[in-house]
């Protein structure tokens, strides 16, 4: 069994972490927050692990062998990457004690990107509207000198 020796424990738990991080866990999914907004999360992952072992003497031929492994992972948002009409930027997340206190402060920044998204959308909706009625009355106008 490849577990019973030091190597197999170093193999195994080399495994275990492969199956925990992944390149999704550093950039993550897409998320779409308005018609023309995506937000991606960036982070940073750091892992260790460490695994030994020893064979012990034994009487019988029978080989004896103790060992132990172990690992540890860390995950830190560190950005988001925002898409606004096909213009990207990033939005860093300031130091802070912990993760939840990064994204609280990244709040009004976002906010204030997705409001100003909105508000063009309703100022290009706008101004399509007063388009339409100009050219509503351009076509009238020319319908009454062709009559």
């Amino acid at each position: 069994m490849k577990e019973q020796s030091a190597a197999g424990i170093l193999e195994t738990t080399i495994e275990k972490v492969k199956n925990l991080v992944s390149v999704s866990t550093i950039i993550g999914d897409p998320m779409q927050v308005e018609e023309n907004v995506t937000i991606i999360p960036v982070s940073k992952v750091t892992y260790g692990f460490a695994s030994g072992g020893s064979d012990f003497p034994s009487k019988s031929n029978q080989q004896i062998f103790g060992g132990g492994g172990g690992a540890g992972v860390t995950i830190t948002p560190v950005a988001f990457l925002v898409i606004s009409d096909g213009e990207v930027t990033i939005k860093h997340i300031t130091a802070f004690d912990n993760a939840a206190e990064r994204v609280v402060n990244l709040v009004p920044e976002m906010f204030d990107k997705v409001t100003s998204v909105v508000n063009k959308a309703k100022k290009d909706k706008e101004k399509k509207e007063a388009q339409a009625k100009d050219d509503a009355v351009v076509a009238e106008t020319m319908e009454e000198l062709l009559k």
